[in-house]
C-alpha cells in the first residue's frame, strides 16, 4: 500500500525551515542585510543638513548635488558589499577546512576501515587456526606413520608411491598437539614410531603437506620400510 504521509510537503519543509544549516544561512544573511541598510541609511541621514539648502537652489545644483550624493552612497555600500563578500568567502573556506578535519576518535575509524579491527582480524586468525589444525588432525589417520619425541614432537607422514616423488608431513604438533596427533594414530592403528633426533628435524624443517627434502629420504626411509615390514607390505 503507499504511504502517503510521504508525500506530505509539510515534513520537508519542517527540515528546511528548522534544520540547523538553514538557521545559519537565515542568521547569516539577516546580518547581511541589516549591514547594508544601516551603512545605507547613515550614508544617507549624513546629508540630510545638504537637503535644506537645496530649497533655494535651481534644478541643475539640485539634480548635480543628488547625483554627487547618489554616487557616494553607491560607492559606500558597494564597498560594504565587498567587505562582506570576502569575509563570507574567508568563512566559508574555513568552515569547510574545519569539517575536512577529523578527530581522533574519526582517524581510528578509518584506520579500522581500511586496515581491519585488530580484534577481528585476531579473531580471524584464530578461527583460521582452528580449521588449520582440525584439517590436520582429520589427516593424521591416513597417515602412514607417525615418529615422535616421544612426548614433546609428533609428526605424521603419508607416502603415496603412484602419486608422491616423496613422503609428505599431513600433521605436526608440540606437547598437547603432539599428545593429541599420537592418541588419534593409536584410536586408528597408524603405527607410531619413536626417533627423537627425527621428530625435531621434520617438526622444524616441514610445514603441513610439505615433501620430505632429500636429506632426510635416507632416516625416513628406514622408518616406512619398518613401517611397512609391520603391515607385510612392501617398499615401491
Amino acid at each position: 500500500m503507499p504511504k502517503f504521509n510521504k508525500l506530505n510537503p509539510l515534513k520537508g519543509l519542517k527540515k528546511i525551515i528548522f534544520s540547523k544549516r538553514s538557521l545559519e544561512e537565515l542568521l547569516k544573511n539577516s546580518l547581511k542585510l541589516t549591514i547594508i541598510i544601516y551603512v545605507a541609511y547613515k550614508s544617507i541621514m549624513s546629508y540630510k543638513t545638504a537637503f535644506v539648502p537645496l530649497m533655494d537652489q535651481d534644478i541643475h545644483q539640485m539634480v548635480s548635488f543628488m547625483l554627487g550624493a547618489g554616487v557616494k552612497v553607491s560607492f559606500k555600500i558597494s564597498l560594504i558589499f565587498l567587505l562582506i563578500a570576502a569575509a563570507d568567502y574567508a568563512f566559508q573556506k574555513w568552515e569547510h577546512t574545519n569539517q575536512l578535519k577529523m578527530s581522533k576518535q574519526e582517524v581510528k575509524d578509518e584506520s579500522k576501515q581500511t586496515e581491519g579491527d585488530p580484534l577481528i582480524k585476531s579473531r580471524i586468525r584464530s578461527m583460521q587456526f582452528q580449521m588449520a589444525r582440525n584439517r590436520m588432525m582429520q589427516a593424521v589417520p591416513q597417515a602412514d606413520v607417525v615418529i615422535t619425541n616421544p612426548t614433546h614432537y609428533a609428526v605424521a607422514l603419508m607416502y603415496e608411491p603412484k602419486k608422491d616423488q616423496a613422503p609428505k608431513l599431513v600433521a605436526k604438533g608440540r606437547n598437547l598437539i603432539a599428545q593429541r596427533i599420537k592418541q588419534i594414530a593409536i584410536e586408528n592403528n597408524v603405527p607410531i614410531v619413536e626417533d627423537p633426533p627425527l621428530a625435531r628435524a621434520l617438526y622444524k624443517a616441514l610445514e603441513i603437506d610439505q615433501t620430505v627434502p632429500t636429506k632426510f629420504f635416507q632416516a625416513v626411509a628406514e622408518v616406512l620400510a619398518y613401517v611397512y615390514k609391520l603391515k607385510n607390505r612392501t617398499l615401491n
